[in-house]
């Protein structure tokens, strides 16, 4: 058996080389750029510990703290500080709770008292025709209300999706929401009753999923993923074509310059959707995937900033705080980074990690470096009372950051549908097609995984049953 190429060296086509070589199937990993893990990228500088993307994992399949344990990395895996679970949004240029129970809502000054009676009346609001697809706003708007949508829903969506409510699709970009409603009719039913289905599947919402990262950052896990996998790893070797062969596939890579060819049993794509448009694929009935360069990637910009703890008078208590279009803030909000985990700033200190650009303002993300730190320290100022210089601040600008599942979404994953099928050996898995976070991309891979492997023991089966049966026809 030839090895299993993987195209993409995020956590997915990381995750999936992982899974399969514990399987015992040869991997060969091509990654365009000069180190794997993608997005995912910490850098420890002045005594300050910056996550370019990402901060945290969600826990919320045990297929993810089966990876942390396969690779040894239990130890150095450290979740969120207790203390650091409050949420804020912004209302009036104010930070306010997020509310946490039902107590809490009822008192908070978060919606009008008009807003929270327009809730009582969602139990009892038909579902919407099983073919109709709705963006995340009409969704919200006809179950919950506009303000609901305006000081909940846009802040969460450009919190996770640094996207629009009007355009994302609710079917998939939120799917489980959508579920929610076609299967139970009503959200708050929903989530009571999908409770229990979540804990027979050992699944964790992710609202109430443990977050966890590592002493030294995220990075840990695609530095460790990276070390294992050793010399399957080819850095600065972009794929260019693959060619379905009678035997399995070739795949055209130029490694340092040089074009090689090299067979393999299969191929797993696992990059960027972008990239997989430009990909070609030489197979008969192969569909052609130029289409995807239509997924929408928003500019996103990621500044992390520290301050001497004297000069910011919020005492950051909580995880982070996001802000709502209405509210013209140039962030879409901030992580409070130094409150998740230790030594994420030297003693005295304090690290904010906010974000700037997305489909919102996605001119912003683009700006020059010193206009970026003077829109973020402008707000964080304004949010958290800073009134010294930063002491710390590193920049990273994803040009194409987060795809957006907008409306119409559905084509794209029928295409990607059509081509495994047309094209058997080929998979694809990641955010493009997953789902978005870091969990979702990590699942995405171990899945994927065994879906190849599975194939691969099926062409296996197919070869010894021919030679069975030539071998009782002499």
């Amino acid at each position: 058996m030839n090895t299993v190429a993987i195209i993409g060296g995020g956590i997915t086509g990381l995750t999936a080389a992982f899974r399969l070589r514990q399987q015992g199937v040869p991997v060969t990993l091509y990654e365009a750029g000069g180190r794997v893990g993608g997005v995912i990228q910490s850098v420890r500088r002045d005594g300050f510990l910056a996550e370019c993307g990402p901060n945290t994992i969600l826990e919320t399949s045990p297929k993810i703290a089966g990876l942390v344990r396969d690779l040894g990395l239990e130890k150095r895996r450290m979740y969120t500080d207790p203390a650091a679970e409050e949420r804020y949004l912004v209302r009036g240029g104010k930070m306010l709770p997020l509310p946490s129970s039902l107590s809490k809502f009822l008192g908070t000054p978060l919606f009008s008292k008009s807003a929270k009676l327009r809730l009582l009346a969602e139990p009892f609001i038909g579902r919407a025709p099983a073919g109709t697809e709705e963006s995340v706003a009409e969704f919200v708007r006809r179950r919950l209300g506009p303000e609901f949508l305006d000081y909940a829903i846009d802040p969460l969506v450009g919190g996770i999706y640094a996207g629009d409510p009007a355009k994302l699709s609710v079917r998939e970009a939120f799917p489980k929401l959508h579920a929610l409603e076609q299967k139970y009719r009503s959200l708050i039913a929903g989530q009571v009753l999908g409770a229990r289905e979540r804990k027979k599947r050992a699944e964790v919402s992710k609202q109430s999923a443990a977050k966890f990262s590592f002493d030294e950052g995220l990075q840990v896990l695609t530095e460790e993923l990276g070390r294992q996998l050793g010399d399957s790893v080819w850095l600065g070797s972009p794929a260019s074509w693959i060619e379905k062969t009678e035997t399995g596939w070739l795949v055209a890579a130029s490694t340092h310059g040089r074009v090689t060819l090299n067979e393999h049993s299969a191929v797993l794509f696992a990059g960027t959707a972008h990239r997989l448009a430009q990909l070609k694929i030489v197979a008969r009935n192969a569909p052609a995937l130029s289409g995807l360069s239509q997924v929408y990637y928003p500019p996103v910009a990621s500044l992390v900033m520290g301050f001497r703890r004297k000069d910011v008078a919020d005492p950051l208590n909580g995880f982070g705080v996001l802000i709502p279009k209405v509210e013209k803030f140039s962030i879409l909000g901030a992580v409070f980074s130094s409150s998740l985990f230790p030594n994420r700033a030297p003693a005295g200190h304090v690290a904010l990690t906010c974000y700037i650009g997305g489909a919102r303002n996605p001119d912003l993300a683009l700006s020059a470096p010193d206009e970026l730190a003077a829109l973020a320290l402008k707000d964080l100022g304004r949010l958290f009372g800073i009134t010294g210089e930063p002491a710390f601040e590193h920049q990273f600008i994803y040009p194409q950051a987060i795809p957006q599942y907008e409306v119409g979404y559905g084509r794209f994953k029928d295409l990607m549908r059509e081509a495994e099928t047309k094209c058997p050996g080929f998979f694809m898995a990641g955010h493009y097609r997953d789902g978005i976070s870091l969990g979702d991309s990590l699942v995405s891979g171990h899945d994927t995984a065994a879906r190849v492997a599975e194939y691969l023991s099926s062409q296996k089966g197919g070869v010894q049953k021919a030679k069975s049966e030539v071998a009782a026809l002499a």
